[in-house]
């Protein structure tokens, strides 16, 4: 799968991913990848209202990503459905790898 569009290491050994988040969902988890937005998607049962859809997103890309959340943040795209998330203490190759035995078989 083509993953390199969505992740981007950073000058500090972070890497950013490119996700779309879907609210309000009935599930929760990566669910697919946008080839056309090179995102990834992201659904969360929370809604859009003060800032908990982003604290689900947070929670669930570190537990599907095997992460501690305090490394995750959201560095652009709060008020979006389109966001930016710096993962730090991940490695580019190890993310990808991940991403694509989760996602095997959903696209």
């Amino acid at each position: 799968m083509g993953f390199s569009g969505c992740l981007s290491p950073t000058l500090d050994g972070a890497v950013v991913m490119a996700i779309e988040v879907q609210p309000g969902a009935s599930r929760q988890g990566i669910v697919g990848f946008n080839t056309w937005r090179d995102r990834l998607s992201v659904a969360v049962k929370a809604e859009a209202k003060g800032g908990q859809a982003n604290l689900a997103v947070l929670h669930v890309l570190a537990h599907q990503l095997n992460h501690d959340v305090a490394f995750l943040s959201i560095v652009a795209g709060q008020t979006s459905r389109r966001k930016s998330v710096r993962i730090e203490q991940a490695a580019l190759h190890e993310l990808m790898e991940l991403l694509e035995r989760l996602l095997e078989g959903s696209t």
